[in-house]
């Protein structure tokens, strides 16, 4: 154990005071973060925030020259890193405009941040203040810094709740995943029910270290892309496995196909729940409930099993046309989303800001179609100059045409076998799951008997 919430709370409050006192950060300057997982990860996330600082983390495997635009464009003074980073980042320290230190988390000089004496009280901040500035993967251009705000990351915790997992006393979350994306975003709900935050020795993905560290904890959770997913489900295929301290595997941000799905649930049994989000709206569109995951009785259960759920309670999600007007059921749109867990914008980016926030609504970027019961699938993705494309070809069936793209390009069919996007799903309209949809494309209520059954 390195710590109880007690001697974290602690050691965050000296950190925050060092961050203030010994770096003269100021409230609203930006902190970087470019670390594997680590102890000290949570705690400089929560010292941060302590001090009123907007935190960045920064993905490890990027390249230093990625790493190098992202601390420039950020302005972040402070970065943090670990041992296998030290090197390669701190050579930036001087070449980056305005970084002033790299502290590596394992030197004298961390150790020497702290205050002996600190202040009882964090610093006051506005809901609306930006908490973590998120870099997109910059896939069409150059990483967009997504503004996630205390007010966006307070809607995705209670979501956790509501949508996707329960935390008893004594469960945890397993830290698999990069603490820089989505397991580190899980890490707020876990801290709001005081669980265990475990991560492991190695930081390379071992199936069998995560298995022994189920088996040492109980009620663990853990979040994982799919091809995690598929590498613990055949782990365990062929190893005789105590599964009783794995609780939850909450798996999204990439394809999953239907039997890879299928072989988990047959190798780790009723264990999954699928999210949908996006660095814009992080992990908070839609999701996939175990009980929907593992229902076969259902008559629609691989329809269901290939969408991304419905919407999390924080949201609201329409399929619309090129004009944003919402679709019928079947039909197929792009994704938008509107709610609190919507980002505040691109860091100093205000044309890219008003673009994907247009109408007061997220575009995903995504494309799908709603069932009767309120399920997504999605189609395809826009990207690059696809978007124009796609904008058309939905323009063109809002006006009664029916003239799909040109048969070369990439296909919006999905099938018991294709793939599909793991980043999915959400409501329409603030309705309830199984709400059915009137002549408008908005919804209306049903009965609560026939809700997502």
């Amino acid at each position: 154990m390195v710590a109880t919430y007690a001697q974290l709370v602690l050691r965050v409050a000296k950190l925050s005071c060092g961050l203030r006192q010994t770096m003269r950060l100021q409230p609203g300057a930006c902190m970087a973060l470019a670390m594997s997982n680590c102890p000290e990860y949570v705690e400089l996330l929560y010292a941060a925030w302590w001090a009123g600082l907007t935190a960045v983390p920064i993905n490890a495997k990027l390249h230093p020259e990625e790493a190098a635009y992202i601390l420039q464009h950020a302005d972040a003074r402070v970065c943090f890193v670990t041992p296998d980073l030290a090197a390669s980042i701190g050579a930036l320290e001087g070449r980056v405009s305005g970084l002033e230190r790299v502290v590596a988390v394992d030197s004298a000089d961390y150790r020497a941040i702290g205050c002996d004496t600190v202040s009882s009280d964090p610093h006051a901040v506005s809901p609306d203040d930006v908490a973590w500035l998120f870099y997109t993967s910059g896939t069409t251009g150059r990483p967009k810094g997504v503004m996630i705000t205390h007010r966006n990351l307070l809607a995705m915790t209670l979501c956790y709740f509501a949508d996707v997992d329960d935390i008893a006393p004594g469960d945890g979350i397993l830290h698999a995943a990069p603490l820089s994306h989505g397991s580190g975003l899980y890490n707020f709900p876990h801290v709001l029910r005081a669980a265990n935050q475990v991560l492991p020795e190695e930081n390379s993905f071992d199936p069998a270290e995560l298995f022994a560290l189920c088996r040492r904890w109980r009620g663990i959770a853990l979040f994982a892309a799919p091809t995690m997913v598929r590498r613990l489900v055949a782990w365990a295929q062929v190893h005789s496995l105590d599964l009783s301290g794995l609780k939850t595997v909450i798996y999204g941000g990439g394809p999953m196909y239907l039997e890879d799905i299928k072989q988990g649930l047959s190798t780790l049994g009723n264990r999954f729940v699928q999210i949908y989000g996006q660095g814009e709206c992080p992990m908070t569109i839609t999701a996939l409930s175990r009980f929907h995951i593992a229902n076969r009785e259902h008559p629609r259960w691989p329809a269901r099993l290939a969408s991304v759920g419905v919407a999390q309670s924080a949201v609201d999600v329409i399929v619309a046309d090129a004009e944003d007007q919402p679709l019928q059921c079947a039909e197929i749109g792009e994704v938008l989303v509107r709610g609190e867990a919507v980002m505040k914008g691109y860091w100093r980016d205000p044309e890219a800001t008003a673009q994907i926030l247009r109408g007061g609504w997220l575009h995903t970027g995504d494309l799908g179609s709603f069932d009767d019961d309120g399920f997504l699938t999605l189609r395809d993705r826009f990207q690059g100059s696809d978007h124009q494309r796609w904008r058309q070809y939905l323009s063109t069936r809002s006006r009664g045409g029916a003239v799909a793209p040109s048969g070369g390009e990439r296909s919006i069919g999905s099938g018991e076998g294709a793939p599909r996007l793991g980043r999915g799903g959400g409501r329409i309209l603030g309705a309830s799951p199984g709400s059915a949809r009137d002549g408008r494309g908005t919804r209306r209520p049903v009965p609560a008997a026939h809700r997502a059954l």
